[in-house]
């Protein structure tokens, strides 16, 4: 009885846990360095939202290099989580295309550009020129030195640039502490500190420009030598702006050149009644589980009930907590769970009722009962296991989220069903038998 009484404090620790992780509206996890938000991510047929598929934008008969098309998927990764889209889907499909799949995306085309983007940063010299000319350059394309050949025929004036966004370390928003401007400040390479470094030195007084593919965006004068690394770009930016800008020179440019070949909405009104739909049905699907099980395994049923309340809890908090986004394929394979979560509990409760047939007694029939059950529980759930690792290879090699979402959701399900079967449904078990007396009630387990 003591050990039985060890045990359920854990579980029902975890149980806390996991209902206040399934609060509709959790306030988030802020806690010393820790800021987490805790939220159910819905999939793109569940909320609506855009589809699109982007082709290396090079001749049919070139090659594209794999780890070039692995890096691009990296990097639009970054930059549309960034924007926050953190339910974003970007895989690889195919040999020269990626898929890209925005949740509750509003403004697609403005997505879509700043994934496109090679954000070519440029600090351009301009020397000691008026203020007012600096005036009409903001805003303005020049040509700059930095790639380029000069052409003598050329009569437009070609500035130096002195060093590139490949320079910098690191980039974030930030607020100017007196006016509340935004600016998006930066932390260069040891070697990039070094060129900014002798630069400033040599030209304080002098104007650099701060260029975004060949427009300038800002011209600050030099007003001290920068030795430190670090420094920041102003340029009468918006939340939004300065974000964007942070983004783009955050995750640098794209290895190879991407175009739209299919561009799909999805609005959010087949997404709500596709959730509505698949709500109701996972809520059936358990009642009928529940009430079977009660009914042909008497108590040892009505405990593994309990057991898949505490299960369905569980797995819920997970999904949020990884975080998962749940699709349509994803709720499919979560209500599949269930019944593998309940087929541990019929194999071990099978195995009870040859024991009590055999003469055990009840505590005997349910030690031996897990006992021997364990095998065929752990195997039938490895098989399950490898199944779904097997399908989210597939999904993920080939582009098919659909496969990807089923797998995962499937694959945290048969493992928090092992937990469940295998100690919260005994514990409870254990418990019911030190307040009643089975042994006179033997039809209390279908005996």
């Amino acid at each position: 009885m003591r050990s039985n009484q060890q045990r359920i404090i854990p579980i029902l620790i975890v149980i806390a846990l996991a209902i206040f992780i399934d609060l509709p509206n959790h306030p988030g996890i802020h806690i010393g360095g820790i800021d987490r938000e805790i939220k159910t991510h819905l999939g793109l047929d569940l909320v609506g939202g855009v589809q699109a598929l982007l082709e290396a934008d090079l001749p049919e008969d070139t090659a594209v290099d794999p780890e070039s098309m692995r890096t691009a998927r990296r990097i639009i990764e970054s930059r549309v989580n960034a924007l926050g889209v953190s339910e974003a889907v970007v895989q690889i499909a195919g040999d020269r295309r990626i898929l890209i799949e925005l949740p509750g995306e509003s403004d697609p085309e403005k997505a879509f550009s700043t994934v496109r983007e090679t954000a070519l940063l440029e600090f351009v010299h301009l020397g000691d020129i008026p203020t007012q000319e600096i005036f009409q350059l903001a805003g303005q394309t020049i040509q700059t030195d930095f790639g380029q050949q000069e052409d003598p025929v050329s009569d437009q004036k070609t500035y130096h640039t002195v060093m590139t966004g490949a320079a910098i370390k690191q980039v974030g928003v930030q607020r100017n502490q007196t006016t509340g401007d935004y600016l998006v400040g930066f932390e260069l390479t040891a070697e990039g500190a070094q060129t900014f470094a002798e630069y400033t030195t040599q030209n304080v007084g002098n104007a650099l420009a701060i260029v975004l593919d060949k427009k300038v965006l800002t011209a600050p004068q030099i007003n001290e030598p920068i030795t430190g690394g670090v420094g920041s770009i102003s340029g009468n930016f918006t939340a939004e702006s300065a974000n964007e800008l942070a983004i783009q020179l955050r995750y640098g440019s794209l290895p190879i050149p991407l175009k739209i070949v299919q561009t799909e909405t999805i609005g959010p009104t087949l997404g709500d009644e596709s959730l509505d739909k698949s709500l109701v049905a996972g809520v059936i699907g358990l009642a009928v589980v529940m009430i079977f099980m009660a009914l042909y395994y008497r108590l040892p049923g009505v405990i593994a009930d309990l057991a898949l309340i505490v299960y369905a809890l569980i797995t819920f908090a997970f999904y949020r907590l990884i975080p998962v986004t749940l699709t349509l394929p994803g709720i499919a394979g979560f209500v599949l769970s269930i019944g593998v979560a309940v087929d541990a509990n019929v194999l071990i409760f099978e195995r009870l009722k040859e024991e009590l047939r055999n003469g055990r007694t009840i505590r005997q029939a349910i030690n031996l009962g897990w006992d021997r059950a364990w095998p065929s529980i752990r195997d039938s759930n490895l098989s399950t296991l490898i199944t779904s690792a097997i399908l989210y290879w597939f999904g993920n090699a080939f582009g098919a989220s659909i496969v990807k979402g089923f797998s995962l959701t499937l694959a945290v399900g048969v493992l928090v069903s092992l937990f469940t079967a295998v100690t919260v449904t005994r514990t409870f078990l254990h418990i019911a038998l030190d307040n009643i007396k089975a042994a006179e009630r033997p039809g209390l387990f279908g005996v």
